[in-house]
């Protein structure tokens, strides 16, 4: 049966991935996208006509988050909060550093905070439901020495959030799991670690990972997918460290 599936910042990186994976199996896709730069109609041009659908989201106004709630044809059936700054990504909105650690506390954790707000009622009324929270292995699950403690303490927010809507949640239809992908391959993390490298450095940092590779974006997708199953039940709860290993070993990451 055909779901409907909302995946914030689904225009690129690991939100484009879960887009494609979900319309591969026949549901239909709702994606938010910030700015029409990011050029949404190309992603839904891609598909058959009606199963991906384009939605603008400011996850740093309430007003758009709330907007985007009044908009979509109805209460989605897999919820993925994907969208978000990271420690370079915000440098591109203010050149401040107070202004940037509060946007990025402010989009990634609680402009996910309000969206769920709005949209978790009705997935407990109807008593079914998928909430999949998109963390990192940074905050998430460890810490490295040198990176943005405002991105940080944001995903350490997510990793939170995951587990305390779960505990709430145990006794309900909805399922809440949250995803902290490591060393991913996706423009976020070459602006905020590959992009100051020469190609020798760059050699050198992606041998040291786990398993000498970055993880794939269709990678976290397919997790994803997996949870949003009736076999993914069983991990109601879980903080999910999708690193390959970067997570228990975190100095093979040196900024």
């Amino acid at each position: 049966m055909s779901r409907n599936i909302l995946v914030t910042g689904g225009s690129g990186g690991i939100g484009q991935a879960f887009v494609d994976r979900f319309i591969q199996n026949g549901d239909t896709v709702w994606f938010t996208y910030l700015k029409s730069s990011e050029n949404p109609d190309k992603i839904m041009n891609l598909y058959a006509p009606g199963a991906a659908r384009a939605f603008q989201l400011d996850l740093s106004d309430y007003a758009s988050v709330e907007a985007l709630v009044s908009q979509l044809p109805g209460t989605p059936d897999v919820l993925i909060h994907n969208a978000g700054l990271g420690s370079k990504t915000v440098e591109y909105i203010s050149d401040l550093p107070h202004e940037r650690s509060q946007l990025l506390i402010q989009v990634n954790a609680i402009g996910t905070l309000w969206l769920n707000d709005l949209l978790m009622p009705a997935m407990i009324e109807r008593g079914t439901g998928k909430i999949i929270l998109i963390s990192s292995v940074g905050g998430g699950i460890t810490q490295f020495a040198g990176f943005n403690y405002a991105d940080g303490m944001s995903k350490a927010a997510i990793a939170f959030l995951g587990r305390t809507l779960a505990a709430d949640l145990v006794h309900t239809g909805v399922e809440v799991f949250t995803i902290c992908p490591g060393a991913t391959n996706t423009p976020m993390f070459a602006a905020s670690t590959l992009n100051h490298l020469n190609d020798s450095e760059k050699e050198l940092l992606v041998k040291a990972l786990p398993k000498s590779r970055l993880i794939a974006p269709q990678e976290i997708a397919e997790l994803g997918f997996f949870l949003s199953s009736e076999a993914g039940k069983i991990l109601h709860g879980a903080v999910l460290d999708a690193s390959m290993g970067l997570g228990v070993n975190p100095g093979l990451l040196q900024k």
